[in-house]
Order: structure tokens, then sequence, then C-alpha cells
């Protein structure tokens, strides 16, 4: 089975969902940033403030090689991801992929206490995420389908996508 690749921005539920979705379909879950901090032994912020964002970006690139022609899994990835053009033709080559989203104000609500989002640690946090958002309006949209976060619950969200796959012929 090709892989479920979850993308969006940072607080929509790409990795709550995913694991969900993973426990419920038998498949393994990987969490790019997760296996990022694992493989490199340095924290997501640790990577931005040492040694920068290209740095994060190219490792983003290099997880995806890496797992290149693995199947059977359901992926969570970092919300800036689908910048890069390769990542995005990386991910489509062997997975399906599917676009969690939330209003800036969901968002706003989901990350304000959290500080180990480096892209939103400088400036008005409310402000920073619509900016962000603006800047990556278009690049969610390679995604086959979207599901609103901020509407569904964790479950509600999962069974979302679990009609969606079956109604495609994608599982059984």
């Amino acid at each position: 089975m090709d892989n479920i690749v979850l993308i969006g921005f940072m607080g929509c539920g790409k990795s709550v969902v995913g694991r969900k979705l993973a426990s419920r379909l038998g498949l393994k879950h990987v969490d790019t940033d997760t296996e990022i901090e694992r493989l490199t032994g340095k924290t997501v912020a640790q990577i931005f403030a040492k040694d920068g964002s290209i740095r994060f970006r190219s490792e983003e690139t290099l997880l995806l090689k890496r797992l290149a022609g693995k199947k059977n899994m359901v992926i969570s990835t970092g919300g800036g991801m689908v910048l890069n053009r390769e990542n995005v033709e990386l991910l489509k080559a062997d997975g399906i992929l599917i676009h969690l989203y939330a209003s800036p104000e969901v968002i706003y609500n989901r990350v304000k206490g959290r500080r180990h989002r480096p892209l939103l640690n400088r400036g008005d946090l409310k402000q920073r995420i619509i900016e962000l958002l603006k800047e990556r309006a278009g690049a969610y949209d390679v995604a086959e389908l979207a599901v609103d976060t901020g509407k569904y619950a964790v479950d509600e969200a999962v069974n979302q996508i679990i009609k969606y796959l079956k109604e495609r012929k994608y599982i059984g």
C-alpha cells in the first residue's frame, strides 16, 4: 500500500492524527521532525538555531531520500516540507498526500503555550502565524484531500481520511 502523507501548517494535527491513523490502519507511523531529531541528535529548534533553516530543509530532503521506495507508512511531515518541490516529488512517488488545515485562531490556540517552534519564536505569535500562512498559500494544494482539523476532532479527522481512502480504493 502507498504511504499516507499528512502535510499542512504547524499545529494542524499532523502528528496526532498520523499516530491515530497509523494505529487504526495497522501501519508504521513516521513523524519527520522526530526522525530528523533522532538522526541528528539535535532538536528541530537546535538545528534552526545552530545550523539555520537551510540545513534543516536539507535534513528533510535527506530523510525523504532514505524513505524512498518504502511503503505501508503514515508519514507526518513538518509544516514546511512541501515548500521544496523535490520533497513534494519524493512524497508523491510513494504516497497519497492529505492536507490537514485549521484557521489561524485554532492554530494560535494550539501552539501558544509551546516555544519549541523556531519559526514562531519572533514577534507577535498570532501575526506570525497569519504571515506564514500567507507565504505558504497554495503550497499545500498538492494534496488529494484536505481535512479541517479545526472542524473535526482527531477521531473524526481520521474517519474522514479513512472514508476517502476507501472511496478511492487505496484501502479495502
